[in-house]
């Protein structure tokens, strides 16, 4: 075709020939499709649904409950094992708490000018006014229990906490609705950029192992308090673990969950392959973990009066258990696969209260 267009008659300038070779210039950048590729993108991002956000307030509080717990008798026993109370019943109030600040959070905005008026004093007061409410919830009938000049400090610096690095770093999350978890695994680094939105990465090793270590001391405290209720009929649902699980369930996790990824998208190989390789792993770290503890007098856990234990260190009587945690992680490892984390371009401006409010003019504009 270039042949016959160079040796044909030469028409004048608007002539068929020209205006056709006219047109197919101007398609060759094709530019419509990176813009519709980010309209694609933008349209499968959302924010984390809810039932996620409430069950990571409710984990979340769990592991503040061990945390404190644990440095108090630190400070009152000097107990090496470091061992924290919460229960489910405190893990439901805390995802109810936690979706109530985080309405009172999003009035920020409401704020302009008066950043200091919101974080040091609107916010702590309401704060501190929901825990003393969960601590007294259960006497609320009897007595009302007030809280020391200590525990009043703490929970205004948790306060504090939760109004500059909780509640902002929750906003950069971003959650894939659309795409597989073999395509967002098949894709490490940056993904696609979202309108108004930097460049969307992977959550961060970090971040990742702080997941899974309050979702460990999560499934202590409720396999504990379950333990308690059936062998001791103790109906207040307390459970207890030791701030060394987190650690313990942190690391290991965070191993099987690369286990996972490569055996599975890399490997191909099934469930009924990759378990016998978790289970093997989670044992040997459970083993490897608490004989070192021992040598510390700090571990939280003792097999002896179990049948098929071994050094007291694990036992076969958890099998069944360590099974389902393990086919469960994969389902947490896929979650996790589709939640991205971006620095929004005006979280920077956050201090004055305006970032729903630009948010929402972006969205109109677009």
């Amino acid at each position: 075709m270039a042949g016959r267009l160079r040796d044909g008659p030469r028409g004048p300038p608007n002539s068929s020939a020209d205006s056709a070779g006219g047109l197919k210039t101007t398609r060759m950048p094709r530019q419509p499709e990176p813009h519709r590729e980010s309209e694609d993108t933008a349209e499968s991002l959302q924010e984390l649904p809810r039932w996620m956000r409430l069950y990571f307030y409710g984990m979340h509080g769990v592991t503040l409950d061990v945390l404190l717990s644990s440095v108090q008798g630190v400070l009152n026993d000097r107990d090496p094992k470091l061992v924290g109370f919460s229960s489910p019943y405190l893990c439901i109030m805390h995802s109810l708490t936690h979706f109530a600040l985080e309405k009172i959070y999003s009035q920020k905005r409401c704020f302009r000018g008066r950043p200091v008026v919101f974080h040091l004093v609107f916010y702590p007061s309401v704060y501190i006014g929901l825990q003393i409410l969960i601590g007294n919830i259960n006497t609320l009938t009897e007595q009302v229990r007030v809280i020391s000049g200590t525990q009043l400090a703490v929970h205004y610096i948790l306060a504090l906490y939760f109004a500059h690095v909780f509640h902002r770093g929750l906003s950069r999350l971003q959650y894939h609705t659309s795409c597989p978890a073999a395509d967002l695994q098949s894709k490490p680094g940056p993904a696609q950029s979202a309108p108004a939105r930097g460049p969307l990465h992977s959550l961060p090793g970090f971040v990742r192992f702080l997941f899974f270590g309050m979702h460990g001391l999560l499934d202590e405290v409720v396999f504990t308090s379950i333990f308690n209720l059936v062998e001791k009929s103790d109906r207040s649902l307390s459970g207890h673990t030791s701030l060394w699980s987190f650690l313990m369930y942190g690391s290991c996790s965070f191993v099987v969950e690369k286990l996972y990824l490569y055996l599975r998208f890399s490997r191909g190989w099934g469930t009924l392959w990759r378990l016998p390789i978790y289970i093997c792993f989670i044992y040997t770290w459970e083993f490897s973990c608490g004989l070192v503890l021992r040598q510390f007098d700090a571990c939280s856990w003792d097999y002896s009066h179990y049948p098929h234990n071994f050094m007291g260190l694990i036992t076969l009587l958890y099998l069944p258990g360590w099974v389902c945690l393990s086919l469960y992680q994969d389902v947490l490892s896929n979650v996790l696969l589709r939640i991205k984390c971006t620095k929004d371009v005006t979280d920077l401006s956050g201090e004055n209260g305006e970032v729903n409010g630009q948010v929402e003019s972006n969205k109109k504009i677009l």
